[in-house]
């Protein structure tokens, strides 16, 4: 989405740093960076009025498997309702600020939208799921209507792409589908695919916290960062787009501190580590952040009384 921000005419280097970001911090793949960053950056995006109806280029632009794991389960997904089941089980695992609900008492069928008051994200939300589906069904997915709470740019443009009654000012964000539209099939559907990515989608849902706090969103960061040096918390701080201070001010509140918890992510990375045999002690030390050997081995016999080799010797016994 940032690239797309790019081919539409915004200077993405200064968009990052009205969010606190840098451009190091949106090109690395493995990094973490939190949905409320995301949320500013392009909030601000949206406040400059380049362009129309932004959300809804963003996602005429936006490619599937911009993120993997829910985008390949979706479009695996048998039928257009079977793949909304899984969008709004699993959306959590991408912003947990949105939430996705299936309302088919009637005909035809509701998905609700809920952004909790964010215009932009319910715009985009909508605009990405129903463009998705028009395309993995090879455009035969008629919409029966959309509908926004708030008044988009231009309620033509997404009457136009989404080839239905689009409401502004309405009672609910989202759309409706017939039950017929709801059965139409996926042509990638692929039932081993997604029941092996489910698989993986559930057991990361089940480590999620049940509600996002800082304290989570700091781990997040620190599991994606692992292996970058020393994490301070000036990189994690501009990752959640807030100010050291703050973030230790608000850890704080919460009964921890930012030390405590790049320890403990130090301590399960450490753990993870030392089972990959091809890794040497040093080597490991080196990955987590520590300046010498000797300090890491003295963190790790506070995490677990003992040394690292003996520790890794106790995990994979020499056979007898």
């Amino acid at each position: 989405m940032l690239g797309a921000l790019v081919q539409l005419g915004f200077d993405l280097d200064t968009l990052l740093a009205s969010a606190g970001l840098r451009r190091a911090d949106a090109e690395d793949l493995d990094a973490y960076l939190s949905p409320s960053a995301c949320a500013l950056l392009f909030a601000r995006a949206s406040r400059e009025r380049r362009i129309r109806n932004l959300a809804l280029q963003l996602a005429l632009r936006t490619p599937v498997g911009t993120t993997p794991l829910l985008d390949y389960l979706v479009v695996s997904s048998d039928s257009v309702g079977q793949g909304l089941q899984r969008l709004a089980r699993y959306l959590r695992l991408v912003n947990p600020s949105i939430r996705l609900a299936i309302r088919d008492e009637r005909n035809p069928t509701r998905i609700v939208v809920d952004s909790g008051g964010d215009a932009f994200q319910a715009e985009l939300t909508v605009s990405i799921s129903l463009i998705r589906l028009m395309r993995e069904t090879d455009d035969q997915l008629k919409v029966a209507h959309a509908s926004f709470i708030h008044e988009p740019d231009d309620v033509s443009e997404y009457a136009r792409v989404f080839r239905c009654p689009v409401r502004a000012s309405a009672s609910w964000n989202g759309w409706a589908l017939s039950r017929e539209a709801m059965r139409l099939p996926l042509r990638r559907r692929d039932p081993a695919l997604r029941r092996w990515l489910e698989r993986q989608a559930a057991a990361m849902l089940a480590h999620l916290p049940a509600a996002s706090d800082v304290r989570s969103e700091v781990r997040r960061v620190l599991a994606t960062q692992m292996t970058a040096g020393d994490v301070g918390v000036d990189l994690v701080a501009r990752r959640l787009a807030m100010t050291p201070r703050t973030l230790q001010r608000r850890l704080a509140q919460t009964g921890t501190s930012f030390e405590a918890l790049r320890d403990d992510a130090r301590k399960q990375a450490a753990d993870v580590y030392l089972a990959d045999a091809t890794l040497s002690i040093a080597e490991v030390a080196y990955l987590l952040g520590f300046s010498e050997p000797a300090a890491f081995h003295r963190a790790f016999k506070r995490w677990h009384g003992t040394t690292p080799q003996a520790f890794r010797s106790a995990r994979d016994p020499v056979p007898g």
